[in-house]
């Protein structure tokens, strides 16, 4: 069963990523006059990332984009790590950064959001002007890292805003509140991986199996759950 889920993984994760963007698009409606309309901005921008930074499998699956795959060959494009450090690790923080920007209320924690994003885009701006060969071939440890911190730090300010007013006792019915929690696990979760990727090798077939079975049950974890919020979540409730 686990090979099978290893072997299918990626049609997986595109397929529950592109459901919970159109329940975004078809609950549009529900939320279009409150700030959680933002998130299915998100999720649409999110679908938008994996399905031009899958080029590589198309380029090799279809015949037609051959004469493409012989012109990125021998070129830094060849491979999709420049995309997704890009538009996931940067672009995406960023994205969910401005997101947490405009719910929060108190104009303290706005401000740290704003300036730790500007320092987290000015850092990884001058990280991968240094490391412009590592940009184009391999995951920046660096960038992924900080990133996690940006997102989580986005988190914290909202939980402790929570904290500090009589909203949580509607927390659980906010779209808000759901997308906190599980941004928070997945991003914990996903993070930790990467302090193991020092033992990867292309060899290690259960090593191999085992990352691409957590990919995807987080994946499977979060996109349902998002879905799942979209339907139930009252915006009236919002926090």
């Amino acid at each position: 069963m686990f090979d099978l889920l290893y072997r299918y993984s990626e049609q997986l994760n595109d397929l529950i990523l592109i459901v919970c963007a159109v329940i975004g698009i078809v609950y549009y409606k529900k939320y279009k006059n409150y700030n959680s309309k933002i998130f299915i901005y998100y999720l649409i921008y999110v679908v938008f990332v994996d399905f031009i930074g899958s080029y590589p499998y198309y380029v090799i699956e279809y015949e037609q984009l051959h004469g493409l795959r012989d012109y990125l060959k021998e070129t830094y494009f060849s491979r999709n790590f420049w995309w997704f450090t890009t538009f996931w690790n940067i672009g995406s923080v960023l994205f969910m950064s401005y997101y947490y920007y405009v719910i929060l209320k108190t104009r303290s924690f706005k401000k740290i959001v704003k300036y730790v994003c500007f320092i987290f885009l000015f850092c990884s701006v001058i990280y991968i002007s240094q490391n412009l060969n590592s940009f184009f071939n391999s995951q920046l440890k660096f960038v992924n890292i900080f990133g996690a911190l940006v997102i989580l730090n986005c988190i914290c300010l909202y939980f402790i805003e929570i904290l500090n007013s009589d909203k949580i006792l509607v927390f659980y019915k906010s779209l808000n509140s759901i997308i906190s929690i599980t941004l928070f696990l997945w991003w914990l979760i996903i993070t930790s991986l990467l302090f193991y990727e020092v033992y990867f090798s292309a060899l290690d077939i259960g090593y191999l199996n085992l990352r691409s079975n957590v990919y995807l049950f987080s994946n499977l974890f979060m996109y349902l759950t998002f879905s799942f919020a979209l339907i139930w979540c009252d915006p009236k409730q919002e926090i």
